[in-house]
């Protein structure tokens, strides 16, 4: 299995429910695998630099590959790309 998380920031603090709305999007992509799109609760005593979080388990990277290549992901990227200021990614394996 692999765990594919992705973290987001906002170039403007006002874009964070219009960047979150869009990642909603991805989780009408249908599969094998699960996935949620949550806003960070800031409650960290350190950081608190994330705004969404994109959390993902695919069963292998075929399943992760085919999930990235739905339409859906496309538009999702037209979306949250121009809005977003960083993008961090992980895959591990789980």
């Amino acid at each position: 299995m692999i765990r594919h998380i992705v973290m987001f920031t906002a170039k403007i603090p006002e874009d964070i429910d219009s960047i979150y709305n869009g990642l909603k999007m991805l989780e009408s992509i249908e599969g094998n695998w699960i996935l949620s799109v949550t806003k960070n609760k800031k409650v960290d005593q350190i950081g608190n630099d994330i705004d969404v979080v994109v959390y993902g388990e695919f069963p292998d990277e075929g399943a992760l590959k085919l999930y990235k290549s739905h339409p859906t992901y496309q538009e999702c990227i037209d979306v949250v790309r121009p809005l977003r200021d960083k993008r961090i990614a992980v895959d591990i394996a789980a």
